[in-house]
């Protein structure tokens, strides 16, 4: 079914609710994961053309990628990790294709219309942008998920 599944993740809360959904997901279809987070901050888009060196959250974020890789990794579920930065929805759906993946499984805040039109919506955008299929778990601030 799958074989390779792309998971955006926020360094929140919210992650929980999609890895749990797809560490389930992968072991079924006997898929690899790649999870990325994508640091879109000023000094994250600004790295390479400034010369910056990485910032603390920069630190933190890829600390954070490289402890859920390899907790996936040792409990049998091939994962790789990959730090991106710019803009979220055009970053996801680029990895996706450029890393061969067949799904993209991510959480979603679960706000309102008024709140994503006001907020925008990361994963809205990414559904509409993709030509993978994306699987959205509503995930809360307690890191539970709504299935």
């Amino acid at each position: 079914m799958y074989s390779r599944i792309l998971v955006p993740l926020e360094n929140t809360p919210y992650d929980a609710a999609i890895l749990a959904h797809v560490r389930t997901l992968a072991n079924h279809c006997g898929a690899s994961l790649l999870l990325i987070h994508v640091a879109d901050g000023w000094a994250a888009r600004n790295i390479d053309a400034l010369q910056l060196r990485e910032s603390e959250e920069i630190r933190r974020d890829r600390e954070y990628l490289d402890r859920l890789s390899a907790e996936l990794n040792a409990s049998g579920i091939p994962t790789e990790a990959l730090l991106a930065s710019g803009e979220p929805a055009a970053e996801i759906t680029s990895a996706a294709e450029r890393e061969g993946c067949d799904l993209i499984a991510m959480a979603t805040h679960g706000h309102r219309i008024v709140a994503d039109v006001i907020l925008g919506s990361v994963a809205s955008a990414v559904r509409h942008r993709s030509m993978v299929p994306v699987l959205m778990v509503r995930g809360s601030a307690d890191g539970s998920w709504t299935g």
